[in-house]
């Protein structure tokens, strides 16, 4: 099987793009819920502190898998790749 090798530095998918960017989100990042239709997100205590990590993607709000490591986490969307909570830290 061959190995993954990875590169450095790592190479910016869409979301970790758009994040860096500073680009305003279509998608709440914890809700999944579209900003544009004006309903009221509700969060719960840990993600309205800011302790909570992002779950969906804010490009296209679909359901992110999440890795949280003692350092950081580390999200991968489908689609518009991974985001690094060491790309926020900087």
């Amino acid at each position: 099987m061959p190995r993954h090798e990875a590169t450095w530095p790592p190479q910016l998918g869409e979301l970790a793009a758009a994040v860096a960017a500073g680009e305003t989100p279509i998608f709440h990042p914890n809700t999944g819920q579209e900003f544009s239709t004006g309903i009221e997100i509700q969060l719960h205590a840990a993600a309205a502190a800011g302790l909570d990590v992002p779950r969906y993607c804010q490009l296209c709000g679909r359901r992110m898998v999440v890795q949280v490591r003692p350092d950081g986490w580390l999200a991968h969307c489908s689609r518009h790749g991974d985001l690094d909570s060491a790309l926020l830290d900087s």
